[in-house]
């Protein structure tokens, strides 16, 4: 790097330039962690096989809108959640300077591969297309029942204030939303496709919303002082080191049993928690890597392993009950 970074600073020249503009976007969009957008084929799963011989055009379509929808919206959000984080220094100090510029790379403020305004510029793009795209995404569906335009309408909304704006990630509420952003893309779209509440679609939507909450927890516990010295109250600033421990652990126990609680009260088959069980396996192991043998960010990364996993055991226990092993 040939010049120091600072706020609304333009980007690096070309002839310095580490990579293409068009993969420091993708960075900036985050594209590569693609587990937000795993929610569609666990609704996919849940609506397929009760549509048998297939889904109709018109399902079809409102699936792979709502997915481009939350594409955009996602990579949105994360875009502004740079900007404010290169503001007010965290990332800086997150990615520090005595990291190497491949760590730096994944935050491109902070490499200066781009400006602010080009960051901001992309993030409205994004915020905007994919208002439109949900709004197509609507019109189209086979059902639009109320309490799913509410929920999607108010997730737009959230996201693009999660870190910038009303900065609600920074009064305490990260770990919620985090949680709840999973959980709303499963059942509006279930909503959308079905017009239909379905208790076991909610279970899994907690479900899928944890691997979200997961990543954040862990990446809180690696970045508790630069969150601290911007008065970000994530959970992991809050308490003691133990309390934290304590807190991601009551997490990993209670997403699993959700599992068992749903099958032992009969809103899933008896079945759904043995199904479950190999993720459940995987958390523990993620846990013990975090905390038994102090390696957070490996931890962090177990975590992608363990909602990928969930995500594939969620789409087989989906085709099961529709294929009646209910």
């Amino acid at each position: 790097m040939t010049q120091s970074v600072t706020a609304g600073a333009g980007a690096v020249p070309a002839a310095s330039r580490p990579e293409s503009k068009l993969r420091s976007y993708r960075r900036l969009g985050k594209l590569d962690v693609f587990d937000y957008y795993l929610s569609t084929p666990v609704v996919l799963a849940a609506v397929l096989l009760p549509l048998s011989p297939g889904l109709d055009r018109r399902s079809a379509a409102t699936l792979v809108l709502f997915l481009l929808g939350q594409v955009l919206v996602i990579m949105a959000m994360v875009a502004l959640d740079d900007v404010t984080g290169f503001r007010d220094g965290s990332d800086i100090a997150n990615y520090g300077p005595d990291d190497p510029l491949r760590n730096k790379l994944r935050k491109p403020l902070v490499a200066g591969t781009l400006s602010e305004r080009e960051a901001l510029r992309f993030a409205w793009v994004c915020a905007s297309a994919g208002a439109v795209v949900w709004a197509l995404t609507v019109a189209l569906a086979p059902h639009r029942p109320p309490w799913a335009l509410i929920l999607l309408g108010l997730l737009y909304i959230v996201s693009l204030q999660y870190s910038y704006g009303l900065k609600i990630s920074y009064h305490g509420f990260q770990e919620a939303f985090l949680a709840a952003l999973g959980l709303v893309l499963v059942i509006a779209q279930y909503g959308l496709l079905t017009g239909e509440f379905s208790g076991f679609l909610f279970v899994q939507g907690v479900l899928f919303g944890f691997g979200p909450l997961m990543f954040g927890v862990y990446s809180n516990t690696n970045d508790i002082e630069g969150d601290r010295a911007v008065g970000r109250p994530t959970v992991a600033v809050l308490v003691s080191p133990r309390g934290n421990a304590l807190f991601i652990g009551a997490l990993s126990a209670a997403e699993y049993l959700l599992s068992v609680a749903a099958s032992a009260t009969g809103i899933a088959p008896w079945w759904f928690a043995l199904v479950m069980l190999p993720a459940g396996c995987l958390r523990l192991r993620q846990y013990l890597t975090g905390f038994r043998a102090d390696n957070i960010m490996a931890a962090r990364r177990i975590g992608f392993r363990v909602h990928r996993l969930g995500v594939v055991l969620l789409v087989v226990a989906n085709l099961l009950v529709g294929a009646g092993a209910a």
